[in-house]
């Protein structure tokens, strides 16, 4: 009862972690717009269709190469385009095609913004177009590098101070950062705010990782750090709820804020864990938690840490006078990971495999807001496709094997990659339903190399393996966005990239060697 308790409580706390990672899906989209009108309009033309006013002609736009005529009561003709205005010298008669000379002007009056879907976003907050285009595409990279430096620096703070230190101050921090977003009053203070955010989310992700492995039992390890993610899932798919209700980018943050407010409470009641209490020779901290944990769990006869100690003491002494290697004493770096070509060539083909799930993850998810049809649909099944996702890859890994079970599903995103490219663009359900297919087959290689991982290295080099790898796949996050907006030189470029990347990695994990069931390696 007490681990349940101790699990659900911090795990539901990472869907807040799924929330902000994909919140800008919404919040920074950029709708149909044009440039501002210099002076009071009398008249408006689209195409053959004359308007009562700019904002009937939204649900007429098709291309970002339309303009809108319009004309002033001053009796003035002017085109406005996305990013320029011209004004026709001869302004006779009102009509769409135009041949005559025009002076082109800049949009020095704004700009004005299709709100018929988002009341406001931050890209119609600080006007993010054209030329500030630039800006609103390094939203989601910048919080993704905060992503990348919370993780270490809160993984290394954890192991410093304690892990329901970290958890506790990195939760809260979500919830007071999350709330300061929707209050900035620039774009700069808006993506230093969120970069603060990202850290924290982060650093909550990771050590809640660690939080839950440390308090399971060996029994149900796999399962339960396995289903951290389903719970990051849950927060996609609250993101692509919220972002249905609520249209207005600020209420919009501030709702996904306050969505896991109670387990914030909870965080703060979380005990220490007694394996770091025993690391840091906290022997009658130790005691009050396994005592605790013994009145939960109704067990008459608790744990004695001092018959534990004495246990690991006898170990160290038998280790000291057994043998005098130094090996186990020396300080290990990244290069042990490259000390001889057998290791170096599992490393690349590792960190290959954290790049490529980490990107075809990150890729599949933002995408989704993109593939036609219902937006908000799109991301809720998107998310919700994760959750039987790590069923199949618990399942997997203890019946076929990690290996076995990593190649098939790898090769498999590769080629339903391949598959999207031929489905016609106006099949909006085969779509969506291969773009699911995408992101489970990646889901299940994603959450499965974290195990892996662990299990291909020996013990001295274990940690520096697992943190090595899951800086790729930071990285992989932060190349991501930038992978997604390469739609715009080819619709099916992202997909391209994740294909081969994903084809690439099935082919060099056949090297791998199969862990399940092997005894874990000290050297």
């Amino acid at each position: 009862r007490f681990q349940a308790c101790v699990y659900f409580a911090s795990v539901f706390q990472a869907m807040s972690c799924g929330i902000h990672y994909l919140a800008s899906v919404f919040m920074a989209v950029t709708p149909n717009f044009v440039c501002g009108i210099p002076g009071n309009v009398s008249s408006v033309l689209f195409y053959n269709s004359s308007e009562l006013s700019i904002e009937d002609t939204w649900t007429l736009w098709t291309s970002t190469e339309n303009y809108i005529v319009v004309q002033l009561e001053n009796g003035e003709i002017w085109e406005l385009n996305q990013c320029s205005r011209s004004k026709r010298e001869v302004s006779l008669d009102l009509t769409y095609e135009y041949k005559g000379n025009k002076s082109i002007f800049s949009c020095s009056d704004g700009f004005l913004y299709d709100d018929t879907k988002w009341k406001s976003t931050v890209v119609t907050q600080w006007d993010l177009v054209c030329d500030r285009e630039w800006l609103a595409k390094l939203i989601q990279p910048t919080f993704m590098l905060g992503v990348l430096i919370g993780a270490v620096i809160f993984g290394d703070i954890a192991d410093r101070l304690g892990r329901q230190r970290v958890i506790w101050f990195t939760s809260a921090g979500q919830f007071l950062f999350g709330i300061a977003v929707a209050f900035t009053f620039d774009y700069y203070s808006f993506v230093i705010v969120r970069f603060l955010l990202a850290m924290v989310s982060s650093g909550y992700l990771v050590v809640a990782f660690v939080y839950v492995t440390e308090f399971v039992g060996i029994k149900a390890r796999t399962w339960a750090s396995m289903h951290v993610h389903a719970f990051f899932a849950m927060g996609i798919m609250v993101v692509a709820l919220v972002g249905f209700l609520v249209r207005t980018w600020w209420v919009y943050q501030i709702f996904l804020s306050i969505a896991t407010l109670p387990f914030i409470l909870c965080c703060s009641m979380l005990p220490e864990t007694p394996f770091w209490l025993l690391s840091e020779e906290r022997y009658e901290d130790a005691q009050k938690v396994i005592n605790i944990m013994a009145r939960w769990n109704k067990v008459s006869t608790p744990c004695k840490v001092s018959e534990l100690c004495s246990f690991q003491q006898d170990d160290l002494v038998s280790v000291r006078t057994g043998d005098n290697d130094t090996s186990s004493t020396k300080k290990h770096n990244i290069l042990d990971l490259f000390c001889n070509w057998h290791i170096a060539r599992r490393t690349i083909t590792v960190w290959l495999i954290w790049f490529t799930g980490s990107l075809g993850y990150y890729v599949f998810s933002l995408s989704s807001v993109s593939l036609g049809g219902n937006e908000y649909l799109n991301l809720f099944l998107i998310g919700a496709v994760e959750l039987p996702c790590y069923i199949v890859a618990c399942i997997g890994m203890d019946k076929l094997g990690r290996r076995n079970t990593l190649i098939p599903f790898l090769i498999l995103s590769a080629l339903i990659c391949v598959l999207i490219m031929f489905i016609p663009q106006d099949f909006n359900v085969l779509i969506i339903l291969a773009n699911m297919a995408g992101k489970f087959s990646i889901g299940v290689a994603f959450g499965l190399i974290y195990l892996y991982t662990a299990e291909l290295y020996p013990t001295i080099v274990r940690s520096l393996a697992v943190g090595s790898g899951s800086m790729m796949c930071r990285a992989g996050s932060v190349v991501a966005p930038f992978c997604v907006y390469l739609r715009s030189v080819w619709i099916f470029m992202p997909l391209l990239l994740v294909g081969i990347m994903a084809l690439l990695s099935g082919i060099l994990t056949t090297m791998l060697p199969e862990t399940l069931g092997k005894p874990l390696t000290n050297t």
